[in-house]
């Protein structure tokens, strides 16, 4: 059965030894001693299971959110430098709701 990183993660050390005894690696050489630290590392080595998962942003231009972010934040400095309260009240709820709608796209 193939799994994730998460999965391996959520599982008990019981469960993870079981999964290690059936399988022949170098890594897993004394699986049956290891903690969870250890197993899950070593069990994603033996399966060929990356470490960290990607996210991806999923029907929004991430460049192009990016690009307005890095704007509105030389816009905030700016503001910051002139102690405009009302334009740098705007620009900090922008930039909050553009991070918030890239954050609601990631899958």
């Amino acid at each position: 059965m193939a799994y994730t990183h998460h999965e391996l993660k959520s599982k008990t050390v019981a469960q993870l030894r079981e999964i290690a005894k059936d399988i022949e690696h170098e890594s897993l050489k004394g699986y049956s001693v290891m903690h969870k630290d250890h197993l899950v590392p070593a069990l994603c080595n033996a399966l060929g299971i990356e470490m960290h998962e990607r996210h991806e942003v999923v029907g929004l231009n991430k460049a192009a959110i990016k690009a307005q972010i890095k704007e509105l934040k030389n816009k905030r400095d700016k503001a910051l430098e002139t102690h405009d309260r009302a334009e740098l009240r705007t620009v900090r709820r922008r930039i909050h709701y553009l991070k918030r709608m890239s954050h609601k796209a990631t899958v």
